[in-house]
Order: structure tokens, then C-alpha cells, then sequence
């Protein structure tokens, strides 16, 4: 059976663009996979980060994965920090990748742009590695992921082809998986920009309440122009709008362009709010149940004692390849 392996980070409030991303297609992996989703507790304390921040993050994560379809039935749903073996494999991962290798990560590049000139913890720099300790612990075949990580599943790959080399068939390739409609949610304020959990009118958060939602989307960047056409460069914001339509609708970009033919802007962001809301109402009266009861806490516990079984004989492989003792 093929496995699955994804997680988000805890460090902001969940978007429509992770909705659209990543939640949403969760339910259709569970079905033909063994699968593992986790939070990436750990990856978040790469950038400084309040710790009630960072506990309400996780909750409100956890929470809403169930919400989105997840059933811990048939997949397996864990926090980072609670499976030892993420933190070991990364600490005799890094030791095979290179300074050069992770200083041309983009993420990196952006990071350290960002920060200029500020300090520039040792954490963001080695982030890769730890992603492939996650990835390769669990013999992993997909890796469903942004557009902005598909990177780092390739430099995995690369490790992997490095360390077999070295030591024999002990590590796992595994593929990247990019969803492409949908993929790439920008922001209402600017499309330039991908919805990213930092910007209150660009982004629509999903604990959002349904009338700012209608009000972000109403006032979203569009042109001055009247023509609802799919075009990333000449008009970014339409194009957006029309990738959100199209993902929660289940449509291609041109089914959607054909069904907006005549529309004027503003009945075009009527429509579109209108998907938004009847995918995301739901979506929230679920997730408040789950969260108030407290459901969410059994599963991550659940699920951190299965994954510690699970990653317990790639651990030890690597260990006795590596020359480390095991007790």
C-alpha cells in the first residue's frame, strides 16, 4: 500500500490557501493510502514564536484536520515533538547534506532577504533536514506538498541517492506530489503574494467570520478592466479568484472562465464569496465541536504511539549502517 506522508507548521492561523492546498484533498488520500499527517511543532520554532501562540496553533490545526474529512480510523495523526525519532534521524541526517546544498534552498533565500542582515538561527538554515527526517522515517512513497516545499522533497531525494550510495538500500525515495489547480492561492490584497497567514485583508483566514470573508473577497485586488479571463501576469487578482472558484468547485480554470462569460466584476466576487462560505461554514461549525470537546487530544496521543512504532525500524537501520550501537 502506498504511504503518504504531509504536515503544516503551527505558525499562524490556517488559511483557505492550506484549505485549498492541502486539508481539502486529505479525505482522498485516506482512501487509497496509508497515511500520515503531522504538525510540525518542531519546524516552528525555526522563527521566534510565543509559546501560547505556538499551543493555541496546534490545537486549532489538530482541530481542524478532522473537521476537513481526516478520520483517525484510517490515517495516522501525530505531533512532531512527539515522536523522538524525528529529532535523532536529524541530528545523523545533517551530517549528509551540505552547507552549499542549503544555502541555495529558495525558502532560505527569501528568509535571510527578509531578515536583512539580522541573526538567522541555525534552525532555518538546516530546515531541510529535519523535513527529510520526517519524510524518510516512515518509508515514505508521496509527499503532497506547496509549491514552495517541492524543493526540499528533492534535495531528500538527493540524500537518498547519497546515503544508498554509501551505506546500501536503507533509505526510501520518495515523490513529490504538487496539487496544481489550487496549488498556489495568492493574496485578495496582493496577488503578487501567496496567502501566507501575515496579512489580515489579503488573507482569508478559516476561523474568519462568514461576513469579513464576503467583505475581504468584495474588496479583493482586481484591474480596471471588465473581462474575467484566466491571466497570472495581465491580471492577477481575476485569476486568483477564478483558481479559488474553480478548486472549491471541483471545475477546471476554463470550465470556470466559461461559467463567469458576461459576468461583471462584482457579480463575479458575489459567486465566489458564495463558494467560500458554503465550503467553510461547515467546515467551522465542525471544527468548534471537535475543539470544544476536546477530541483532538486522544487522536494526537494515539497517533504519536503509532508513529513511534512505525518509525522505530528505519531509526534502527540507519543507526547500525551509520556504525551507532543500538541497545
Amino acid at each position: 500500500m502506498t504511504r503518504i506522508l504531509s504536515a503544516i507548521k503551527p505558525t499562524g492561523q490556517l488559511t483557505l490557501g492550506n484549505y485549498i492546498g492541502a486539508l481539502r484533498n486529505f479525505k482522498n488520500y485516506q482512501e487509497g493510502g496509508d497515511v500520515l499527517y503531522f504538525i510540525a511543532d518542531l519546524h516552528a520554532l525555526t522563527l521566534p514564536i510565543e509559546p501560547e501562540t505556538l499551543r493555541l496553533n496546534t490545537r486549532d490545526i489538530a482541530s481542524f484536520y478532522l473537521a476537513s474529512g481526516l478520520d483517525p480510523k484510517k490515517s495516522t495523526l501525530f505531533l512532531q515533538s512527539m515522536v523522538p525519532a524525528h529529532a535523532e534521524l536529524n541530528a545523523i541526517l545533517q551530517n549528509y547534506l551540505y552547507m552549499g546544498e542549503l544555502s541555495r534552498m529558495t525558502q532560505f533565500k527569501d528568509y535571510s532577504s527578509r531578515l536583512k542582515g539580522k541573526a538567522i538561527g541555525l534552525g532555518i538554515f538546516a530546515y531541510p533536514a529535519l523535513m527529510a527526517a520526517d519524510i524518510l522515517l516512515y518509508d515514505t512513497d508521496l509527499v503532497p506538498v506547496g509549491e514552495d516545499q517541492a524543493q526540499h522533497v528533492e534535495l531528500t531525494r538527493d540524500l537518498v541517492h547519497q546515503f544508498n550510495a554509501r551505506y546500501g538500500e536503507i533509505l526510501h525515495l520518495p515523490k513529490t506530489v504538487v496539487n496544481k489547480t489550487g496549488a498556489r492561492i495568492m493574496s485578495l490584497s496582493d496577488p503578487s503574494k501567496k496567502m501566507s497567514k501575515s496579512d489580515p485583508k489579503g488573507d482569508i483566514f478559516l476561523k474568519d467570520d462568514m461576513d469579513v470573508i464576503r467583505k475581504k473577497i468584495m474588496s479583493a485586488k482586481t484591474d480596471s478592466g471588465t473581462e474575467i479571463i484566466y491571466n497570472r501576469e495581465e491580471k492577477p487578482g481575476i485569476a486568483n479568484l477564478l483558481t479559488i472558484y474553480a478548486s472549491l468547485k471541483n471545475i477546471s480554470i476554463d470550465d470556470a472562465v466559461t461559467h463567469f462569460k458576461g459576468y461583471r466584476y462584482g457579480e463575479f466576487k458575489k459567486e465566489v464569496a458564495d463558494a467560500v462560505i458554503d465550503e467553510l461554514e461547515p467546515l467551522q461549525k465542525r471544527y468548534k465541536e471537535i475543539l470544544e470537546s476536546g477530541e483532538y487530544l486522544a487522536v494526537l496521543q494515539e497517533g504519536a504511539e503509532r508513529a513511534k512504532k512505525m518509525a522505530e525500524p528505519l531509526l534502527a537501520k540507519v543507526k547500525e549502517a551509520v556504525g551507532l550501537l543500538n541497545a
